[in-house]
């Protein structure tokens, strides 16, 4: 019988962690080995009355056997702990984001390829049963070549609601490299295509005024390596109330040489028509993979990565994409001189 691999929690700053948490209590395969939280006043461990076995990273690290270490703290904190866990010569699965800087980016792909080991994230987005369905259209073929994406991925501010460290200087790392990784990670699995260029980008705070330094709007456009063009928003703009319900969330538009086909986060499947159709085609949604990013990461480290699967090099891509898009933005906000005004 196989012995599972031990995996160390460390952090919950974020609801999305408590997902992993759960899948590793359910799995045959994974034996939880320690959990760590180093800000009991604002930790959501509580809430799921749950109370960390370790109060140090570090000490964790030291006292613990584990294969695998998972990050779920504070954005700005993952990639000073991603390394030290690589250094330790554990496996490292992150919430997204990963980190927050390309030279924290720099440092884990050097320990990752010296060490052999693997980087994972929670990059839910392509185990959805409709990005899935989107996918099998455009390897169909039906809508031809894919040259325009245009999506919108607003998602809710909720301020008094969304923990309070989101609005800490640095520790939140910028709206694109939160939110827009996701797109990073799905739209070359879904395109075929890869993400050939950041033509430009921009951030900029509107929503947050108690912030003034939260950049909580987000937009870019990006060249595929066909020459064709990506829309992207990720703006924390979406109603508060219901902003994780409404068709706007992640809603997804490719057009290729022969047809559209559409679809969002919250609708059953997808719509499509190509130059033959007389009318749009309502396409049921592809079975879902429910923890696919987890599967996916277990068969990394284990020596067989899926070939369609998100693997090390494929997170650590996508990180780097999202990052360069902050940076892109960066540059656009020191722009003094515009290149033109409108009168």
């Amino acid at each position: 019988m196989t012995t599972p691999l031990r995996i160390a929690i460390a952090g919950f700053r974020h609801a999305h962690i408590f997902d992993l948490l759960n899948r590793v209590e359910a799995s045959p395969g994974l034996s939880l080995a320690a959990t760590c939280e180093e800000n009991a006043g604002a930790s959501l461990m509580p809430s799921k009355n749950l109370k960390p076995s370790h109060t140090g990273f570090d000490a964790m690290l030291a006292a613990v056997d584990c294969d695998i270490v998972a990050l779920g703290d504070c954005y700005g904190k993952r990639g000073s702990q991603a390394i030290r866990a690589l250094r330790a010569g554990r496996h490292v699965i992150a919430d997204k984001p990963l980190c927050t800087s390309l030279d924290e980016l720099g440092e884990i792909e050097s320990l990752a390829r010296e060490k052999n080991l693997r980087i994972g994230m929670m990059l839910d987005m392509r185990d959805h049963g409709n990005l899935i369905a989107l996918r099998e259209v455009v390897k169909s073929g039906r809508i031809g070549e894919v040259q325009t994406v245009s999506f919108s991925a607003q998602h809710p501010l909720m301020w008094g609601r969304r923990p309070a460290w989101y609005f800490e200087p640095g520790m939140h790392g910028g709206t694109l490299n939160d939110i827009g990784i996701h797109a990073m990670d799905f739209l070359p699995w879904v395109t075929g295509l890869d993400l050939a260029e950041v033509v430009t980008a921009r951030t900029w705070n509107a929503k947050a005024a108690e912030a003034p330094d939260f950049k909580d709007c987000g937009q870019f456009l990006l060249r595929l390596s066909n020459g064709g063009g990506v829309l992207g928003d990720v703006s924390y703009l979406a109603p508060d109330q219901c902003g994780f319900s409404t068709d706007n969330y992640w809603r997804i538009t490719l057009h290729g040489t022969r047809g559209f086909a559409e679809t969002s986060y919250n609708r059953h499947g997808i719509t499509v028509a190509d130059d033959t159709s007389a009318q749009p085609e309502m396409i049921d949604p592809a079975t879902p993979r429910p923890g696919g990013y987890l599967e996916d990461f277990l068969a990394d480290v284990d020596g067989h990565p899926r070939p369609d699967g998100r693997d090390t090099s494929s997170c650590l891509r996508a990180t780097r994409r999202a990052l360069e898009l902050e940076s892109a933005a960066g540059r656009q906000s020191n722009i003094q001189n515009p290149t033109f005004k409108i009168p």
